[in-house]
């Protein structure tokens, strides 16, 4: 495996041009998902889903009579424990050299198993044909040595592409030039110690400026299958004891 790459997305310095959603359909050859006016806000497409694999969302926040908006391009977390890949039963999602995780078109079964098992509801199905899409971070371009197309887009550089520890680096280290500036709500996610603990840290590094739910994002987010590990784990220590004690009682009954 090479070295496991991402994303770093700084939400301070996005100003929800959308340069990334149209890069990311135009190269992908994402269908177009319908431009839905949701009435509530600039924010188009809503949510990350088969046919959106990069979502800028625009929140409004009204503090009295002043008005804050928060942007941010949300993406795939490309986990490290990714659920997704665990659970699905025809191997059509793989984790590639780079780190990433990848659903193969022509393997996907559209069983949807999927699904429900992201903890962040990135991965959804088509309705057309059943079958499971999300973001790829371009493995195309990355086989290439080229970098994703939503960070080659970006005109501010809010999306940053490349090795992980150096994206975290580079996160903590605008964390602490915000702190400094007086910027106390801002907070790094995603990392093994911010936000993707219960995920084993993702190849998706965000910097927010207020907590994760404002964006959407799920404060701890957890993989289910860890769950079931623990689940089986404890059955299964119950079901020792449980012969035990009738062992113990069988052999009480016959020594009385």
């Amino acid at each position: 495996m090479r070295a496991e790459v991402g994303f770093f997305t700084d939400s301070s310095i996005c100003i929800g041009c959308k340069a990334c959603e149209v890069a990311c359909k135009e190269w992908n050859q994402v269908p177009e998902d319908g431009l839905t006016f949701l009435a509530n806000s600039y924010d188009n497409s809503g949510g990350l889903g088969a046919n959106t694999w990069r979502h800028v969302a625009f929140i409004e926040q009204r503090r009295g009579d002043e008005v804050r908006w928060l942007m941010n391009s949300d993406v795939c977390k490309h986990c490290s424990e990714a659920a997704c890949l665990e659970v699905c039963p025809t191997g059509a999602l793989f984790r590639t050299e780079f780190g990433t995780v990848v659903v193969q078109e022509d393997v996907c079964n559209g069983c949807g198993y999927c699904v429900p098992a992201c903890p962040f509801g990135v991965i959804d199905r088509r309705e057309e044909d059943g079958r499971a899409f999300k973001c790829t971070l371009c493995y195309d371009r990355l086989k290439l040595d080229l970098q994703p197309a939503c960070a080659k887009a970006c005109p501010t550089q809010s999306i940053t592409f490349g090795p992980l520890p150096e994206l975290e680096q580079r996160a903590r280290a605008r964390l602490k030039q915000l702190r400094a500036q007086g910027v106390e709500e801002a907070r790094l996610y995603g990392l093994p110690d911010a936000g993707g603990e219960g995920v084993g840290g993702t190849a998706a590094i965000f910097l927010l400026l207020d907590r994760p739910e404002v964006y959407g994002l799920p404060s701890a987010p957890v993989t289910p299958t860890r769950r079931l590990k623990r689940g089986w784990a404890s059955a299964a220590a119950a079901a020792v004891a449980l012969a035990l004690g009738v062992a113990a009682a069988v052999l009480g009954g016959r020594q009385g």
